[in-house]
């Protein structure tokens, strides 16, 4: 069984499935029974009740006359199901050439060598090298594709954080 209901606080439209004991509105939150809830339709048929809720919503925008013209969602959904033109036929119809849009989406932009997050390889950084300086760390993260920037941010939020203490130049994990 499905129902169109509405909101008494804010006039929202929607469906509920079944019959629960209170019903709460998705829009404003209020909780009422729900022998209580405005009960616009009651169908089994849950395209009916979108067609419903639909045909409300567009009289509320002043597009009645405009959604009538409109086929129903049953026959929408099966035409938007034929009329689909897949990606491959898109991309080629585009002059692209699919094979090398594939090659490409499986290589990875950040480069061959890097493994982990960015926070993560300046953690690891840390781990591995003994008491590194702030260029020491660049030059470690550099090699598995993170920005000196991005280092020197990271180095900074750490030793705020308490994680990291730097000392004369050299930081240490705590």
């Amino acid at each position: 069984m499905y129902a169109v209901v509405g909101c008494n606080e804010c006039s929202h439209l929607w469906l509920l499935e079944g019959r629960s004991e209170t019903t709460q509105c998705p829009r404003c939150g209020s909780r009422r029974s729900y022998e209580r809830r405005k009960k616009f339709v009651e169908t089994d048929d849950v395209d009916h009740a979108r067609e419903v809720r639909a045909s409300m919503l567009a009289s509320r925008q002043g597009e009645g006359e405009a959604f009538a013209a409109v086929d129903s969602f049953a026959d929408l959904e099966s035409t938007v199901e034929d009329g689909v033109v897949d990606d491959t036929a898109y991309l080629e119809a585009s002059g692209l050439d699919v094979d090398e849009l594939e090659t490409a989406g499986d290589r990875d932009p950040r480069g061959p060598s890097r493994t982990g997050s960015k926070k993560e390889i300046v953690e690891r950084a840390l781990a591995d090298l003994d008491r590194p300086t702030e260029d020491e760390v660049i030059d470690y993260a550099s090699e598995h594709g993170v920005s000196a920037e991005y280092v020197r941010t990271a180095l900074e939020k750490l030793v705020r954080r308490g994680a990291v203490s730097e000392s004369r130049g050299q930081y240490r994990t705590l």
